[in-house]
């Protein structure tokens, strides 16, 4: 059993089994919001689906794309949640689950699935279809577009506004029972943050 989280574009919080499927997820499309809401969200999914931290195996994150400010809050949430209970972070691409869910829901053949990742630029993930226990096989990506440039636009594109933590879940926990590896546990960020912190002292005028 998983707690799951991603903020790669809104806030989504999940509790999943890999017998009982999505427990328990409340999600929040606002993407100015996820610091004030993550923590609210992993309460209640806890409570919603009546677990207990010490029933958790481990807490699936989404790695991303995402714009730095947004995916670093999941990314902290989800580690320091680990610390304190003690449990495995077990990171997953983001887009990953997004192609995860759509291929669950029926989708067939190639898939592009896109996401906005502000400035007028879009990330974006190309998918072939899935393997033969229904893991999405990512033939390219993630990688960062503008709109006019975004490639293999020959195939069926997707534009998610947020990515489920519950589809989040489940591909990690099918991922581990088929012993595939998990995502690099590194942010993709695929850019460098709107902020940066200066490597030297600061300058004081009189």
């Amino acid at each position: 059993m998983l707690l799951a989280i991603d903020t790669s574009a809104g806030t989504s919080v999940a509790v999943v089994d890999r017998d009982g499927g999505i427990l328990a997820e409340r999600s929040e499309l606002d993407t100015m919001r996820h610091a004030e809401v993550v923590g609210d969200q992993i309460a209640a999914v806890l409570a919603d689906a009546g677990v207990a931290v010490a029933d958790l195996s481990g807490v699936a994150v989404g790695m991303g794309p995402g714009p730095f400010t947004g995916l670093r809050v999941g990314i902290a949430a989800a580690r320091a949640f680990a610390f304190g209970a003690a449990k495995p972070v077990v990171p997953v691409v983001s887009h990953d689950a997004i192609a995860f869910e759509r291929f669950r829901d029926g989708h067939a053949g190639g898939l592009l699935v896109v996401t906005d990742a502000r400035r007028r630029e879009l990330y974006w993930s190309a998918y072939v279809g899935v393997d033969e226990v229904g893991l999405p096989i990512r033939e390219d990506g993630p990688g960062l577009s503008r709109p006019d440039q975004l490639p293999h636009t020959a195939l069926a594109r997707f534009d998610a506004a947020t990515v489920s933590a519950g589809a989040l879940g489940m591909l990690a926990e099918l991922l581990y029972a088929h012993r595939r590896p998990f995502a690099a546990d590194e942010p993709l960020y695929l850019r460098s943050p709107d902020v940066t912190l200066s490597n030297g002292p600061k300058r004081v005028s009189a």
